[in-house]
């Protein structure tokens, strides 16, 4: 058998650019890595490369002569090719690099590109598309770099992104839906931003839509943006110098410089200051940050997940969390549902969790009766999942027999809230939501079943953000109602 004949071919990559000098400078550059490169100075020539071949990685500029970049993006989707594309836009042109993200485009880069970042991004992108659960395209076996495999452990297997998905228990419609959004968006560069109420799981969100993707070897570093003092948190967030400020006796990293070649998760992102709201878009737009003390500024490759319990788009209309970042970070959106509204997943959650708990207790694990099931649905579970476990931890506790006892009042069973006025809010919405439900979203029934006048409860679905089917809630002011 001829060795030759297995050995991978180098990866092919298409680059389209109408400045001569530029699409040299980039094939020379892939060249000297050893791709195979071809090149195109406009749409036409593009789409003539693509028909005739195909690519492991498509580099764009946004703005040809003869179209959009993006017109190039939309037609790999609809022909559902596996070609990863990434887009070159104008320096300080966010809108469009967030518009080629939500159209499909596997990353962006701006204007004056860095060889290094360019290089970087290509090898991803070409991980991506040569992902070993992919069929081979024509047969051939690619390789991100001539002459060898792309070395194990660099993407995630599809053997670990469903362990990862795993970890999410539960197959109602609503989870399911949340896991095939986290398997679409894996494979991208773009911003992801988790919605959710407290205690539904976010983090295990962000951590399956890292874990599924092809930084997964990489870390992952998850930040609390609620839990570090303001003064803190341009060191925390981009490292210092040794010296910079008192106490500084060495150089330290921040989580950006961290979290490098793997994903930068930052819960409770509502939280963030306006001031560092500000550097942190512009770390995010540039993909560089200079540390405290540092007269140079680091080039940083993560990827940006982040999540929140606020209503960011509340935030924006009030004033305290920027627009720019707002649209920056939103452009893949996550919705985590309550438990009160997949309580199907309730068996599951329950076992799974007296599972980890018995383990760590080194307890036998109870049997868990239907009983004790609709007792536990019945409950409010205004904490969700982390409620959940409060309550099964004190019944594996207080427990004693092989039968589980969940009898304790009501009142006992409530875990002290982080943040009571989010508690209260919680508590709040769902009573309105669900009477509104039950009056058929008759505002007027609903207020008097509250002991409400009707402005009081339009008031409070204003101030909580509950949408009612036939009324423009949003178009409602506190000011107005007030």
């Amino acid at each position: 058998m001829n060795p030759q004949a297995s050995a991978p071919l180098p990866a092919r990559i298409l680059i389209i650019d109408d400045e001569p000098d530029l699409r040299t400078l980039y094939e020379l550059t892939l060249l000297r890595q050893g791709y195979r490169v071809e090149a195109a100075g406009d749409l036409q020539q593009a789409r003539e490369h693509l028909k005739a071949h195909r690519f492991d990685a498509v580099i764009t500029d946004m703005r040809l002569p003869d179209g959009l970049g993006l017109e190039l993006l939309r037609d790999l989707a609809a022909q559902q090719r596996p070609e990863r594309c990434v887009v070159i836009t104008a320096h300080g042109s966010a809108e469009n690099a967030v518009e080629a993200l939500k159209a499909g485009a596997f990353d962006y880069l701006t204007k004056p590109v860095d060889l290094k970042q360019f290089r970087n991004v290509v090898a991803s992108a070409i991980q991506e598309t040569t992902h070993p659960g992919r069929a081979a395209v024509k047969g051939e076996t690619r390789a991100a770099t001539p002459g060898a495999s792309v070395a194990a452990g660099e993407f995630c297997k599809p053997a670990d992104a469903a362990a990862m998905l795993q970890k999410l228990v539960g197959e109602s419609p609503a989870m399911r839906a949340v896991k095939s959004r986290i398997v679409k968006v894996a494979g991208s560069m773009a911003p992801v931003l988790i919605r959710g109420e407290s205690g539904t799981g976010k983090e295990l969100v962000a951590r399956a839509v890292h874990g599924c993707s092809h930084r997964a070897a990489g870390p992952f570093v998850a930040v609390n943006c609620s839990a570090i003092p303001e003064n803190l948190l341009e060191a925390e967030f981009f490292g210092a110098r040794k010296g910079a400020y008192t106490g500084a006796a060495q150089d330290r990293l921040g989580y950006f410089q961290a979290a490098k070649g793997g994903t930068l998760f930052l819960d409770e992102i509502g939280d963030l200051p306006l001031a560092m709201q500000s550097k942190l878009l512009r770390a995010i737009q540039e993909r560089t940050v200079r540390p405290l003390g540092s007269p140079q500024e680091d080039t940083v490759d993560v990827r940006i997940v982040s999540a929140t319990h606020k209503d960011l788009a509340a935030g924006v209309e009030a004033g305290t969390f920027r627009q720019d970042l707002y649209y920056r970070l939103n452009v893949i959106e996550i919705v985590v549902p309550p438990l009160r509204e997949r309580l199907d997943d309730l068996p599951a959650l329950c076992h799974a969790l007296l599972a980890r708990i018995c383990q760590e207790s080194g307890l036998d694990m109870p049997e868990l009766s239907p009983a004790v099931i609709t007792q536990l649905r019945s409950l409010p579970l205004n904490g969700n999942v982390r409620e959940l476990e409060n309550i099964l931890h004190r019944a594996v506790a207080l427990g004693e027999d092989s039968l589980l006892q969940v009898d304790a009042p009501p009142e006992a069973l409530v875990a002290i809230p982080e943040n009571l006025q989010n508690f209260l809010d919680q508590q709040e919405r769902g009573i309105l939501t669900r009477v509104l439900q039950e009056t058929g979203f008759n505002r007027t029934a609903a207020a008097t079943r509250l002991g409400m006048t009707l402005r009081q409860i339009r008031y409070r679905i204003a101030r909580l953000g509950i949408t009612t089917p036939g009324h423009d809630d949003a178009s409602e002011t506190l000011d107005d109602l007030a």
